[in-house]
């Protein structure tokens, strides 16, 4: 009989994003497309739009020029975990909206995470005004 091997990861419950919600209609990708401001740099494009609620909601798009499923799910958790782990650097009632150009197949967590955190500054999203 072939062995089967089992790999868990306990997941606490407090490892959520706290104060944001996950962004998932089109119409609300496109409203904040249309309306928002834009910042990119290297690995990624940062859409903010002011939602006008206590919470912020996130949005990750990333297209198939990036790579296939596999690659495309890895950008998409590396975004939500640097997120998660800088949320309380943010600023409230945000839409905000990440996507992935081309290179960031490659890009580490924290190519991701710095690329995030300097975006951030250059919109003014951080709760100090960050001016990166």
């Amino acid at each position: 009989m072939w062995p089967f091997f089992f790999c868990f990861r306990f997941v606490n419950k407090d490892e959520k994003m706290l104060f944001s919600q996950s962004m998932k209609k089109t119409n609300d990708f496109r409203n904040v497309y249309e309306n928002g401001k834009s910042y990119a740099n290297k690995y990624v494009v940062l859409y903010v739009w002011k939602n006008n609620s206590s919470q912020n909601r996130l949005g990750i798009s990333c297209s198939k020029k990036v790579g296939n499923s596999v690659v495309r799910h890895r950008f998409s958790r590396l975004v939500r975990e640097s997120y998660r782990l800088q949320e309380d650097l943010f600023n409230s009632g945000l839409d905000i909206v990440v996507v992935a150009r081309a290179c960031a197949r490659d890009a580490s967590f924290f190519d991701i995470r710095d690329s995030l955190i300097s975006l951030a500054g250059k919109a003014r999203i951080i709760k100090n005004g960050g001016t990166e």
